[in-house]
């Protein structure tokens, strides 16, 4: 087999980049075992606001822009729903915090993504006494049916390889060989399994686990995304996400009591009807330490690449990250210095 790219990994990362391969008719083939926890377990949330300090997320108005209609190319193509686009309210504590929201409305860099408006509290089960400030151009991608969906579509194709990659099996020459595969160039998408990547390995991912709730609460009734200490994210049948934590320490992937303890403490803060957790999942985010992705070449092995550290913002950062590695492939467009991995060397 013969083709002009070779993908490791199939998350939000690997995905983004079958996709501009395709834009640009290019041949691949991808190696994923089906193990990626972090893109699976993600709450999916775009959002171009941090909701902290009230500014833009680093270069929002961009990957919003390219984000948005490549979610709507894959839902066309695959014919399921995967996008869905859900105002983020941002619960006010103070008259403080009411006035500081308008005036960052006010700021340019913020015109299309903050509404001036302040929506009022009319949730019985709610605690919002100062009302809720409304974040634009928000919603979630389903990460899970994303995933699965696209997974079935490689593989119907026959372009996904369901076995591990081999590192040692990798024959750098030019082109590259791999088994019976010739490949002109790799990217290696592998979020934190890059630890154990040869080639990449010494790269800065320190990781960032985080850890998600599932609850059941039929009198919420809620058709928006809550931000206060915790997301809230109705998911349809009565059912929302709650999360996350975020712990620079912990890689191993299993849920803890510790985590549950803090979202639901969190929670009750929010919220003042019954619920039920009907599950608790965890995964280990692709952080990078300056929280910027990474993307480039190989100092030595010139036709291997990384496409990694999406973090937290993933499904925004991915499509626009994916066309920037793109083009600097095949275009020797060169990449920023925020996100290409010599800022490192």
């Amino acid at each position: 087999m013969t083709v002009d790219y070779i993908i490791v990994g199939l998350g939000l990362a690997g995905i983004a980049f079958c996709e501009t391969l395709l834009e640009n008719k290019k041949t691949f083939v991808v190696f994923d075992t089906g193990n990626n926890t972090s893109s699976t377990v993600a709450a999916g949330l775009y959002n171009p606001v941090i909701l902290k300090r009230f500014t833009p997320a680093w270069n929002a108005f961009e990957q919003i822009q390219k984000a948005l209609p490549f979610y709507e190319n894959i839902e066309a193509k695959l014919k399921v729903k995967i996008d869905y686009k859900t105002p983020v309210f941002r619960i006010f504590n103070t008259i403080e915090e009411q006035n500081r929201w308008f005036e960052a409305s006010d700021k340019p860099v913020l015109e299309h993504f903050i509404s001036p408006k302040v929506h009022i509290n009319q949730n019985k089960h709610i605690k919002a006494e100062f009302g809720f400030g409304e974040v634009l151009q928000s919603g979630r991608i389903d990460t899970k049916s994303l995933l699965d969906f696209y997974r079935n579509y490689l593989l119907d194709k026959k372009w996904l390889l369901e076995e591990p990659f081999v590192y040692t099996a990798l024959q750098l020459t030019k082109p590259l060989q791999y088994n019976s595969i010739q490949s002109k160039y790799i990217v290696f998408c592998e979020g934190f399994g890059i630890k154990n990547n040869p080639f990449f390995n010494q790269l800065p991912l320190v990781g960032n686990k985080g850890e998600l709730l599932t609850i059941k609460a039929p009198d919420l009734k809620l058709d928006v995304i809550l931000k206060s200490g915790v997301f809230i994210i109705p998911i349809g049948g009565d059912l929302y996400k709650v999360g996350a934590t975020y712990n620079w320490e912990d890689k191993d992937t299993s849920p803890t009591l510790e985590a549950r303890e803090e979202l639901l403490g969190k929670l009750n803060k929010i919220v003042s009807c019954n619920y039920e957790v009907v599950s608790h999942k965890a995964g280990v985010r692709p952080t990078v330490i300056d929280r910027k992705p990474l993307l480039g070449q190989h100092s030595e092995f010139k036709n291997l690449f990384v496409l990694n550290g999406l973090g937290t913002h993933g499904v925004m950062i991915g499509p626009t990250a994916a066309e920037n590695l793109f083009y600097m492939i095949e275009n020797g467009k060169t990449l920023s210095e925020e996100i290409d991995i010599a800022r490192f060397n």
